[in-house]
């Protein structure tokens, strides 16, 4: 029994639909700037997507070249609303690096 996980199939690429969902919003925070000098962009994407599935859809939406894409899932916090406990949603970020040379805007739409 092998303990490797199966690899994607070359040949499946993403519906357009998919790829809108993948990525929620860009995430604009002092850290995310920071990252933006060395070639990081930070995006809050789907809690389902994966790793393959996020560096295709920012490739094929804002046409860069992706080195690596790092994730993590944020679990959302216990709050008070009104003198109620609510509860903030679970978020997932995938902070995505670009290869030389490529660069996206997060300030404008796609």
């Amino acid at each position: 029994m092998s303990s490797r996980r199966p690899r994607r199939p070359a040949e499946a690429t993403l519906s357009q639909q998919r790829l809108y969902e993948v990525i929620r919003r860009p995430v604009v925070t002092e850290k995310s700037t920071q990252g933006s000098e060395h070639g990081q962009v930070v995006f809050q994407v789907a809690l389902d997507a994966n790793k393959f599935e996020i560096k295709e859809a920012v490739e094929t939406l804002f046409k860069v070249k992706v080195r690596k894409v790092n994730t993590l899932r944020l679990k959302g916090k216990t709050k008070r609303f009104r003198g109620q406990p609510g509860r903030r949603p679970d978020i997932k970020k995938a902070y995505v690096t670009l290869e030389e040379g490529h660069s996206i805007d997060v300030t404008t739409g796609i």
